[in-house]
């Protein structure tokens, strides 16, 4: 088993950062830097200086559009641009980590793992790239497990200085497929070290491949096999409900509350 990082965050709406996580009690916390449906240059982020000051983990998530194992050229490309941009705004926020799902190769699976190497050898940036599991899509490079392998070996073996980690969402190991009640161990087999647990209960049903998240154990992966990932993945762990920035304040807390009691 992992060592048991107890640190338990939420991903925030971002107008207020550090209040927000104050607001929850949160430990660590999680943004976009910018629109996470655009491919527009992060503007200059306002809380920068107190982000950086901050003793809170920072972590960024990458916009849902990248998709850097794309065959069509010019969207590749936006998505390198679009990726150096939002490690070049995470940097200037002091964060840990930044997120981005690793995407699908719609012409062959193989080509995209290709497209990583490259794209990790041509990327600029120290802060670590923290590559998550996906929920679904056509030859997606992250979705399966047998898959990630093969991913997770070829940008192990990338020519670039580029920290490389991983984020787990229980949520896509659901929509994946994937068998859960082991899903923590054998996940830990091939990459080493969870880097960060999205501990997200699941809408959809197994195999659906569809990507949205439940409060946790209000959801269909069942609540005993839920607190076995969090408590096995190690931590530290961001909730993600979906429109969590409009949920009542009380909710996200007992969202948090029931990470904590998992981690107990």
């Amino acid at each position: 088993m992992a060592e048991l990082d107890t640190r338990v965050g939420v991903h925030v709406p971002g107008v207020d950062p550090l209040g927000e996580a104050d607001a929850l009690g949160a430990d660590c916390l999680q943004i976009f830097v910018s629109d996470p449906q655009s491919f527009k240059k992060p503007p200059p982020h306002p809380h920068a200086a107190a982000l950086r000051d901050s003793p809170l983990p920072i972590y960024v998530h990458a916009p849902y559009l990248i998709n850097i194992c794309s065959p069509v050229a010019t969207r590749r490309q936006f998505g390198r641009r679009m990726l150096q941009w939002t490690c070049d705004g995470a940097a200037d926020v002091g964060a840990a980590a930044v997120i981005v799902h690793p995407g699908h190769a719609e012409d062959d699976i193989n080509e995209g793992f290709t497209r990583w190497v490259k794209t990790l050898e041509r990327l600029k940036t120290t802060v670590p790239i923290f590559i998550e599991n996906t929920a679904g899509g056509k030859n997606a490079v992250a979705r399966k497990f047998d898959d990630l392998a093969r991913l997770w070996d070829a940008v192990q073996n990338a020519e670039t200085d580029v920290p490389i980690g991983f984020c787990f969402d229980t949520c896509h190991a659901f929509a994946a497929g994937e068998e859960l009640t082991d899903a923590v161990e054998r996940v830990l087999k091939i990459v080493g070290t969870i880097d960060l647990l999205h501990a997200n209960d699941a809408q959809g049903q197994p195999g659906s491949g569809r990507d949205r998240h439940a409060h946790p154990g209000q959801g269909n992966i069942g609540t005993d096999v839920l607190r076995h990932m969090i408590r096995t993945a190690g931590g530290p762990v961001i909730i993600e409900p979906h429109e969590a920035w409009k949920a009542a304040p009380e909710t996200v807390r007992a969202d948090m509350a029931f990470v904590r009691e998992a981690l107990q």
